[in-house]
This record gives structure tokens, C-alpha cells and sequence, in this order.
């Protein structure tokens, strides 16, 4: 029985599909290059993927995410994960897993120079349309969504005593950021919120144009300042006024998303920030502690 995510192997793989969908046994599996934290992918022949939780805890995020993938599947004509078949748990992987349909494509870390204005101006469409979506039905924010989509207070605990490592300048930029952005609220209706708009959930095509949105494990209704905290964790500041151009959403959004940049980038390792988003951390935490002075 696999009680370790490093367990999980092709091999492994193999297994559970020859003996839940026999009809896939003979197609090739290999992992995927670029793997998550909360599940492991892999690829099965060219047309389909499998997906693994790495732990007991999130079982119930694949479960939910494939939930909300049913119900904006739909409504969201952007392309998303597509489930085909979901795997029972048993004796070799005691989890449920499931099989999705493969999404060609490449990250936004692998999207070149000259295409990656063209790259953000369709992850800005996408947001917007996802936001526009008919939200009933959706899960709504809250500890499932990890407080994605919550207020930015929510999360404000965590952060506090690290802003007193930063130095003098950062940390008294980074706080009256903070105190700025929890004075806001979103005063519109719910809309559907990503939850995790970060460079490996975004998939681009070879002329940077948007394929796909994938990882909707903390998708939910709410507000969606989360979302753009990618404009400051992955963003140069040209990219993120064109960010910004495309989504038109309140200033006082837009604070709130930095805030959420913030938190992520304090409470990440320098090394944690600039792997997963693409931009140094020092950078960012400049970034966001000029906006309040100016």
C-alpha cells in the first residue's frame, strides 16, 4: 500500500491501470517533466494523463477538483482538464486517482521573450471570461479553497512576524501595502476565482497563445484579487499593466492581489518563489513595498 509520494512510480502506474481500465494497458506511461506538490501526472500513450494524489490529505482536493471541472466544463470555453475515467482505491493505492484527457502545451516559463505579451493578453481574456461564467453550482471560497478566494485577511496571520525580517525600507512599504488592501472589499458579485494562476497551470502554444488553464484543485467562487497576485509573483511591470488592461477590474482588486503576492512571497523561500513563479523574490518584494511610497 503507497503511503509516500515518492512511491509513486510508472510502474505503479502501469498496475492500476491494467487492472481498473484494461483498455489502456498497453498504451505507454511516463511521467511528466514538470511535477506538482499536491499530485503526481503522468502521461498514458499520447492522448490521456493519470493523476495521483501524493498524500491522504488531498484526495479530497482531486475530488473536488474534478467536481468543479464537471460543473464549468460547460460554461468556460477556454480549455480545461477533462476527466474520462476515475480510479477506486486498492490494495496497491489505497486513494481515488483519475484519468484526464492530455493538453498539448508549455508553460508560461517557457513561452519566449517576444511571445510573452501575446501570452498575457490571453491568460487576461481567460480570467475575465472565467469570471463572467454562470457561478451557480460552483464551491464557494473557504478552507477548501485554501482561502482562495476569501478576503486577504484570511490568510494575514502567517505573515506578520515575517515582515519584521525584512529590512527597514521593504517591511514598512510591505506593511502599509497590507493595511491598505485589508481596508478594501469586494463589493461585487461572487464570480469563479483559478485559485492558482502560476507559470504551470498556464499552457501556451508555440505563437504564445493561450491552450489551456490546467490545476483547479483551489478553484472556487469569490473574489478573485487572488488571481492577480501572478502579476507581481511572475510578471515584469510592463506585463502587468497589460494584465491589468485586460482583466478591468477595481484598483482596490488589484491591491488585494498584490497582498496575496505578498504573503506568498513571505512566506516562500527565495528559492521556493523563483521556481514556481519565475521571478525573484527580492524583485517582487521591491515591487510591492513601492506601491505605497511611492
Amino acid at each position: 500500500m503507497v503511503a509516500a509520494s515518492e512511491e509513486i512510480t510508472a510502474s505503479l502506474v502501469r498496475s492500476l491501470v491494467a487492472e481498473q481500465f484494461p483498455e489502456w494497458s498497453e498504451l505507454p506511461i511516463r511521467p511528466v517533466e514538470a511535477q506538482g506538490w499536491d499530485n503526481r501526472t503522468f502521461r498514458l500513450g499520447d492522448q490521456l494523463t493519470v493523476r495521483l494524489p501524493s498524500a491522504d490529505g488531498y484526495v479530497a482536493g482531486l475530488v473536488r477538483e474534478e467536481r468543479t471541472l464537471a460543473v464549468l466544463g460547460s460554461r468556460f470555453r477556454v480549455a480545461i482538464p477533462c476527466v474520462v475515467a476515475t480510479g477506486a482505491p486498492s490494495a496497491a493505492f489505497n486513494r481515488l486517482w483519475s484519468v484526464r484527457e492530455w493538453i498539448e502545451g508549455r508553460t508560461f516559463t517557457a513561452v519566449g521573450t517576444r511571445e510573452r505579451e501575446t501570452a498575457i493578453s490571453g491568460l487576461g481574456d481567460a480570467l475575465r471570461e472565467l469570471q463572467a461564467c454562470d457561478t451557480v453550482g460552483g464551491p464557494w471560497a473557504g478552507s477548501a479553497s485554501a482561502y482562495r478566494g476569501c478576503h486577504v485577511s484570511a490568510v494575514g496571520e502567517k505573515i506578520q512576524g515575517r515582515l519584521l525580517l525584512l529590512d527597514r525600507r521593504r517591511a514598512e512599504g510591505c506593511r502599509a501595502l497590507w493595511d491598505a488592501a485589508v481596508a478594501t472589499v469586494w463589493t461585487g458579485p461572487p464570480v469563479w476565482v483559478h485559485g492558482d494562476v502560476a507559470p504551470g497551470n498556464v499552457l501556451f502554444d508555440s505563437s504564445g497563445r493561450l491552450a489551456a488553464l490546467i490545476d483547479f484543485g483551489q478553484t472556487c467562487v469569490g473574489d478573485p484579487a487572488c488571481d492577480l497576485a501572478f502579476g507581481w509573483l511572475s510578471c515584469s511591470p510592463r506585463e502587468r499593466d497589460r494584465l491589468h488592461d485586460r482583466l478591468q477590474l477595481p484598483e482596490d482588486a488589484w491591491l488585494r492581489g498584490a497582498a496575496w503576492a505578498l504573503w506568498k512571497a513571505l512566506i516562500s523561500s527565495p528559492e521556493e518563489v523563483l521556481a514556481k513563479y519565475g521571478r525573484s523574490r527580492d524583485a517582487v518584494l521591491s515591487d510591492l513595498a513601492g506601491l505605497t511610497t511611492g
